[in-house]
């Protein structure tokens, strides 16, 4: 029997490739031979799609302090007015009665208790706006860090955030089953969205899809253009608050003001990558007027344009940026709100025939 042997150290030199050993020799590498080579395909349309789906990142908000200051400023001078007017009112109704000073008085309180009231919730409101804000960015932070500890603090932010609405409580389980066996923090927040966010991203859907169809149907029966218009905008601010309301925002009066303006400038930076399929939709849109009738083609175009807007809110409300949920498209709205048309115009010729 041999004695074991006594270990040793060895050196491992590197392997070099067959073009460092080419060149270190001064020698052609050589040439492989075809059936060794794999092609490999690239899709291209593939990777463009996926640069499109890729959130933008937030751009910083540059914000006047001289404006603020001087809005600031008009505010305290007008309710300075308004204080020294309803002094002076019950200062002369005391005079002229007492009972009437006292009355004056009551009201006056129980205006400032209300006006109190509603400002408490406009603050509550806004604060709500800021928390949804927050929290993208904090999606954002936690897949790009891919920080475990990070993804769990914002995974139970995001669940106490959307913890109201009961679509949710499926998705809550299901994390704190999961708790503590996903590693990856990238893995643990693309889980939290699917498991969160899916379900309000589909009632979503089903919200921007009958807002679609009833404008679609209002724009096509009235006689107006100007009334199109004025339906069109209340349809969209009533959408966008109703989406506020289903991610968690529920914004006051000026937090709604500030919401729409978020809005209408994503429409504006998306506007650019979505005008060709825009002028696909209205081709579309002319092609179905041309079948059933022109009122319900501009309908269907009317329909697409509020499905558009409410796509818009539908990002700027959701608490966190689509990474593992698929972004909804105008194709997603377009099939339905065309088939809601032909039958809508097929139940309007029958009507006709009777």
């Amino acid at each position: 029997m041999m004695p074991p042997r006594k270990p040793a150290a060895f050196k491992v030199t590197p392997v070099e490739s067959e073009a460092e050993d080419a060149e270190r020799h001064n020698r052609a590498p050589r040439a492989l031979s075809p059936e060794l080579v794999t092609p490999v395909e690239i899709d291209v349309f593939d990777e463009e799609e996926q640069a499109l789906t890729i959130p933008p990142p937030p751009v910083a908000r540059r914000r006047s302090k001289l404006g603020a200051i001087f809005f600031a400023a008009i505010g305290i001078l007008i309710s300075l007015a308004l204080g020294l007017w309803v002094d002076s009112l019950i200062r002369d109704l005391f005079s002229r009665s007492d009972w009437l000073g006292w009355f004056a008085a009551g009201v006056a309180a129980i205006a400032a208790l209300a006006f109190i009231v509603i400002l408490a919730r406009e603050l509550v409101g806004l604060a709500r706006l800021a928390s949804v804000e927050k929290l993208r960015a904090g999606g954002l932070d936690a897949i790009a860090s891919n920080d475990a500890r990070r993804a769990r603090a914002f995974v139970q932010e995001l669940s106490g955030f959307v913890a109201r609405r009961p679509e949710t409580a499926a998705g809550r389980r299901a994390l704190q089953d999961l708790k503590g066996e996903i590693i990856d923090g990238a893995d643990l927040v693309r889980l939290a969205e699917a498991e969160l966010l899916a379900p309000l991203d589909a009632r979503a859907q089903e919200l921007i899809l009958d807002a679609a169809k009833r404008v679609s149907v209002v724009t096509a029966v009235s006689p107006r253009a100007l009334f199109d218009i004025a339906y069109v905008l209340f349809e969209a601010g009533r959408l966008i608050r109703r989406l506020a309301e289903l991610y968690g925002g529920r914004p006051g009066t000026i937090g709604f003001i500030r919401l729409t303006r978020d809005v209408l400038a994503h429409l504006a930076v998306t506007g650019v990558v979505a005008a060709g399929d825009e002028f696909v939709h209205q081709i579309l849109g002319q092609g179905l007027a041309a079948r059933v009738s022109a009122k319900l083609g501009e309908g269907v175009v009317n329909g697409m344009m509020t499905a558009r807007i409410g796509v818009a809110a539908m990002e700027t409300c959701r608490p966190m940026h689509f990474a593992a949920v698929k972004r909804p498209g105008m194709g997603d709205f377009l099939a339905s709100l065309t088939k809601f048309a032909k039958d809508k115009g097929a139940t309007a010729a029958t009507g006709e025939r009777r």
